[in-house]
């Protein structure tokens, strides 16, 4: 099995299958297309199918044209019809995995997508899953649902593993294709000719281990790592408030040392799909074997609690303008969990939204790269722009997001306060209105 695969590696006859066609999915799938692999799309939104069987990209991290000619030359297409699983020679599961109303993984996106495969595997496939998900997930759960539900047995018939995902959205330099890749899989052969699959779409190295668990907890310490210092930094931004000390300049002067330091930064709380989520799903799996990621624990602790920590700042700024938070008219700028992007997954400017709503504050956000977002069945709606006027309306502006494209001189001009989480505005001048997290 492993030399026919590897020749059909080398010939490209392999036929790609890409499960979820989100933000991991259709970059990947698109970069399989574009390596000279045949690509079927599988989604159970009806509406991705549609766009990107026409050729019409929705991600940022894709370039239009890219989609669009794979399509047309019929190198790219998609499907919500799972039995075209049989016609794969490889696998990429890259579904969503968030938390529940507990806290704790929901990896039924990943379950189902298993069973679906299962009912149409065949022979000499390589699955691999890539959604971030808790060590032991690619043994313990697929591996069983896959070789019950096909009848084939992993290693024999099938090989299984795991690729971490490692996109990054909005990253100028590392796209899927440049950045290094990590394959862990169930025995030598399968980590062969998974790694020598992605070896033969990628630019970036690929980094084989020894199981899919290791690749599974390397990607937990990715994101746990970043989680962790940023916490450390959040927990000093608070207390080099209250010594009246500018962290943002003590970060600066930090980050002249040439050698062990690595710098982070402070604010409103962690967005994103992975930096925020990736430590519960350790801390989950811990518990299994009675133990207690003390530290990690902590710094999510301490993430969790920055939006409320903003709207606490937020009220002191305007008792310092003699306002309360209560009938206070509050601008939001910007909604996405990060600069220069449309995401707002996790985002923690819908937190500090609905803590200043709790303070009955009166609300409104304006992001150019998010017009709407939806959010617990209600759908918000932002200004369409931002001038002099408006700015001047409000009684408090809250900057949480790094926009690049909003003009903040105009802003600080015209505003009557401004809590700048994020120092975007750390260049402008006079700062008399302007206070930092």
């Amino acid at each position: 099995m492993k030399m026919e695969l590897l020749k059909k590696i080398h010939n490209k006859s392999v036929i790609v299958g890409v499960i979820g066609l989100g933000y991991v999915g259709l970059p990947l799938a698109v970069e399989k297309a574009k390596a000279g692999f045949k690509t079927i799309g599988f989604d159970v939104q009806k509406e991705k199918v549609k766009l990107v069987n026409e050729g019409h990209n929705y991600i940022g991290d894709v370039v239009d044209s890219d989609l669009k000619k794979l399509v047309e030359a019929g190198m790219l297409s998609a499907t919500t019809d799972f039995s075209f699983v049989k016609d794969v020679d490889f696998i990429a599961i890259c579904v969503p995995t968030p938390l529940d109303k507990h806290q704790q993984p929901d990896i039924s996106c990943v379950r189902d997508s298993a069973i679906e495969i299962a009912k149409h595997l065949k022979k000499e496939t390589m699955v691999v899953l890539e959604s971030t998900t808790y060590p032991g997930t690619t043994e313990e759960l697929l591996k069983p649902i896959l070789e019950e539900g096909s009848g084939l047995k992993c290693g024999v018939d099938f090989y299984l593993g795991f690729s971490p995902e490692r996109v990054d959205p909005g990253n100028l330099i590392y796209k899927t294709k440049n950045t290094p890749k990590v394959v862990g899989a169930i025995g030598k052969d399968a980590t062969e000719v998974i790694a020598a699959m992605y070896r033969a779409v990628l630019e970036g190295d690929v980094y084989e281990v020894s199981s899919p668990a290791v690749a599974e907890m390397e990607k937990i310490l990715e994101n746990t790592y970043r989680n962790v210092n940023i916490g450390l930094v959040n927990e000093l931004a608070m207390l080099c408030n209250k010594m009246g000390i500018s962290m943002w300049e003590v970060i600066d002067a930090a980050k002249t040392k040439p050698y062990g330091f690595q710098a982070f930064y402070p604010g409103p709380g962690l967005g994103g799909h992975c930096i925020p989520l990736d430590p519960y799903y350790l801390s989950w799996k811990a518990r299994e074997y009675g133990f207690h990621t003390s530290m990690i624990e902590s710094s999510m602790m301490i993430n969790d609690k920055m939006p409320e920590y903003t709207v606490e700042r937020a009220g002191k700024i305007l008792n310092n303008h003699e306002k309360s938070l209560k009938n206070a008219r509050v601008l939001v700028l910007g909604v996405a969990y990060k600069q220069d992007i449309d995401d707002y997954r996790e985002s923690p400017a819908i937190r500090v939204i609905e803590e200043l709503e709790k303070e009955l504050a009166l609300v409104d956000y304006y992001d150019p790269w998010i017009p709407q977002y939806r959010k617990d069945g209600r759908i918000m709606t932002g200004l369409k722009e931002i001038s002099p006027e408006i700015i001047a309306s409000y009684d408090l502006i809250i900057i949480t997001t790094a926009h690049s494209n909003v003009n903040y001189a105009m802003v600080q001009a015209n505003a009557k306060a401004i809590f700048d989480t994020k120092n975007v505005m750390k260049n402008i001048q006079p700062r008399d209105n302007i206070e930092v997290l």
